[in-house]
């Protein structure tokens, strides 16, 4: 494993970051009770049965400044146009997750360059392939992007590819700002100030996914779980979450990147005859769902996490997940946004992290604004302050509209309010639960909000 470099001067200001999640919407734990109308609370025994759908659940902008008119011209201009780089997946385990957060990246540089760019010059953006843990892709691809010189990658989505890659961008005095990264060692990793994500570290995850299985009857929980970073931190504040809401994690089967026979795993996990069964995987969902489902196993039993809800449509055959549901950190996406990604990217299916990549575009550029510099680490300087404390705004011309005439922003995006917090993380955000259809796609059920 990746040693841990020793924690930053930063992480100091966060000792109350991650001692617990405040839910502000369904949670079971301890002796609340869940107000949903149509969860269970008889035994596991009568089978599990989740709340129903919710209405309208979504963050909304209706707050927020929009821009109506003619963007001012940037009163500092810049020799060094802002160039980014992107470490994102088109190969490897977590490949169906590269065209939307490509597309969010693709749409936030197009949105601001329609506005004019920074500091009166056009934003560019090189992209690259992160692949998996398996390859050395990702530091061959950071090589490339820093010999460019870029200010900024937006990267990687694995949480185990960053680790690979972190030191060597902020060492280089280049932000690194992941879209997708959830693994709570990034709180205190040594990043010089230098690495942020628009995703909430698994604390939140975990916490809405062990508490949503309990409040959906389920008294016990098996889980197979991919032995990195990312499977590991989630599967920690699952169980934790789950066992403090009075359920039982009853088998915690592991396996490593690169493995492709799953039945040992299954079989352990089925002999323990648990309720509900949490899959934490990436693409190997593939291999290990038909599996579980060939036992008698019932899809309303699976419950899976973001590095494995994808669309199955061409993989299984109908109804093989019918009712299986999934978390998806950041709030659902709108259909205007889905309307100007697909016209940026025809063939989207998923839209998983396309948001949270749009938004780091955004945040970047404005903090370059905010700077009047487009050097990375002027630009970091920045970044919590366009996301806190003044007026509200969605959109880069908005934001940078208001910049120019001297005030101060609060940018909140696509995938739900950013605030940042010392660390650079958010410090509140969505988690979507989603439910498998009978062709195997998925469909937004509910959302819940959590702070950190």
């Amino acid at each position: 494993m990746f040693d841990l470099s020793p924690a930053a001067p930063r992480a100091a200001k966060l000792t109350a970051l991650g001692i617990g999640v405040a839910l502000l919407a369904t949670a079971c734990g301890g002796s609340s009770t869940p107000t949903q109308t149509g969860s269970s609370s008889a035994a596991a025994a009568a089978g599990i049965s989740c709340p129903a759908p919710s209405a309208g659940a979504g963050a909304g902008n209706s707050q927020a400044a929009t821009n109506s008119g003619p963007v001012p011209p940037s009163t500092t201009t810049t020799s060094t146009p802002l160039k980014l780089g992107s470490l994102l997946p088109t190969t490897g385990s977590l490949a169906f997750l590269g065209p939307p957060e490509i597309a969010g990246v693709n749409l936030g540089i197009k949105e601001v360059n329609d506005a004019g760019g920074v500091l009166g010059a056009p934003v560019s953006v090189v992209h690259r392939d992160s692949g998996d843990t398996k390859t050395d892709i990702a530091t061959q691809s950071t090589t490339a992007l820093l010999g460019q010189g870029v200010s900024a990658v937006i990267g990687a989505a694995s949480s185990g590819v960053s680790k690979t890659v972190i030191n060597q961008i902020t060492g280089a005095g280049v932000i690194q700002f992941s879209p997708a990264n959830t693994s709570p060692d990034f709180t205190t990793w040594d990043d010089k100030g230098l690495y942020w994500r628009t995703a909430p570290s698994d604390v939140l995850q975990g916490k809405v996914l062990g508490n949503y299985m309990a409040t959906c009857g389920a008294q016990t929980v098996g889980m197979i779980v991919l032995n990195d970073a990312y499977g590991t931190g989630l599967q920690k504040n699952v169980k934790e979450a789950f066992e403090a809401a009075g359920g039982k994690v009853v088998a915690e089967e592991l396996f490593n990147e690169g493995d492709s026979q799953f039945s040992s795993q299954v079989d352990k996990v089925l002999a323990a005859k648990p309720d509900a069964i949490a899959l934490i995987t990436f693409d190997q969902a593939k291999s290990i769902v038909p599996l579980i489902t060939g036992k008698g196993i019932k899809p309303t039993q699976l419950f899976m996490v973001d590095g494995n809800t994808s669309d199955y449509s061409k993989d299984f055959q109908p109804g093989t997940l019918k009712g299986a549901q999934g978390t998806i950190p950041g709030t659902f996406a709108k259909d205007d946004f889905k309307k100007k990604l697909l016209a940026i990217d025809p063939a989207l299916k998923d839209y998983s992290y396309a948001g949270e990549s749009y938004d780091a575009v955004n945040l970047i550029a404005l903090a370059s604004e905010a700077a009047k510099s487009t050097k990375g680490t002027d630009i970091a300087a920045k970044l919590k302050e366009v996301s806190e404390g003044g007026e509200k705004c969605n959109s880069f011309a908005a934001c940078v509209t208001l910049l120019r005439q001297g005030k101060d922003i609060d940018y909140d995006g696509q995938s739900g309010p950013v605030t940042f917090s010392d660390a650079g993380d958010p410090t509140e955000a969505y988690i979507g639960i989603y439910q498998y259809q009978d062709d195997n796609t998925y469909k937004p059920v509910r959302e819940e909000f959590g702070k950190l």
